[in-house]
């Protein structure tokens, strides 16, 4: 099948992923558009668990002001080479979590990072609504379970739809991050500022 240089072109700029493998997507996908996405997609998350193990001792310390002072934040996020550290599509990255950091105000950045004791006290309060609501207490538990999936959305940085793209999540653009650049990438911390918060 014939893949036109247009639908290469324009897979590369939705996934910032090397145009050979835009290409080849696009082949075994038959020239489905969104398949040949889905499939690049995948193909990001593999490389990101062959590198698991990986040590990222390289990386960006990224900032982000704004609302002219009010807010700022500090994100660092770790890769394996100083080479990827200093690439675009990292760089770009780093900026664009700083800026979400800013936007979505998240507490933690993942699950494992909920203290246990607030784990706690949100399924409780999960547990009381939907007995109230006169949900029957067998199915609680799975109610509780998958009303929390919202709360690790609105907390947790991994987990939070993108300010820019509310399709991916943060978790999803990381794997897209780490199956352009072949190299395992973490967001290892972050910290936000706003002014008069603790006032």
């Amino acid at each position: 099948m014939e893949i036109s240089s247009e639908d290469v072109k324009k897979l590369r700029e939705k996934t910032g992923v090397g145009i050979m493998d835009c290409k080849n997507a696009l082949k075994e996908c038959n020239g489905d558009f969104n398949k040949a996405m889905e499939h690049l997609r995948k193909k990001g998350i593999e490389v990101a668990n062959k590198r698991s193990g990986r040590q990222t001792s390289q990386g960006v310390v990224g900032s982000y002001i704004h609302m002219g002072g009010k807010i700022g934040v500090l994100v660092e996020i770790n890769c394996e080479s100083d080479f990827v550290a200093k690439s675009d599509n990292f760089s770009e990255f780093v900026k664009d979590i700083a800026m979400h950091i800013a936007a979505a105000g998240p507490d933690w950045v993942n699950r494992d990072e909920v203290p246990a004791a607030e784990l706690d006290k949100e399924k409780e309060i999960l547990k009381e609504q939907a007995l109230k609501s006169g949900k029957p207490e067998k199915i609680l538990d799975k109610i509780v379970e998958g009303k929390l999936t919202k709360f690790y959305s609105q907390h947790c940085l991994l987990d939070q739809p993108f300010v820019k793209d509310g399709d991916k999540t943060i978790q999803q653009l990381l794997d897209e991050l780490m199956g352009k650049t072949g190299e395992k990438c973490v967001i290892r911390r972050f910290a936000r500022y706003q002014l008069g918060e603790e006032i």
